[in-house]
C-alpha cells in the first residue's frame, strides 16, 4: 500500500510508481469517484471517442478504396480472430 502525504494546501503527489500503473504521463488527468463508505476510487480518464474524432482517421494514408463487401469481409474476419 502507498501512503500519500497531504500538503496544507489539500495537495497530494502521486509517487512516479503510482502514475506508471495508472499509465498516466505529464498533463493526463485523474479521475477520482466518491464511494458512500468514505473511500474512493481513482483511475485515469481516458476520453471517450467518438464517430467524428474516428471518421477521416485514416484519411489519405492508403490509395485503395474497399468496397462494402470488402470492408464487412475485414470486419468479419477481424472478430473471428483471423487477420
Amino acid at each position: 500500500m502507498t501512503t500519500l502525504t497531504v500538503t496544507s494546501r489539500g495537495q497530494v503527489t502521486f509517487r512516479k510508481e503510482v502514475l506508471q500503473h495508472l499509465d498516466i504521463r505529464p498533463g493526463e488527468k485523474i479521475e477520482l469517484d466518491l464511494l458512500p463508505d468514505g473511500r474512493c476510487m481513482l483511475k485515469a480518464a481516458r476520453p471517450a471517442g467518438t464517430i467524428d474524432s474516428f471518421v477521416g482517421l485514416l484519411a489519405g494514408r492508403s490509395k485503395k478504396i474497399a468496397t462494402i463487401e470488402e470492408i464487412n469481409a475485414a470486419a468479419a474476419q477481424g472478430w473471428a480472430g483471423r487477420e
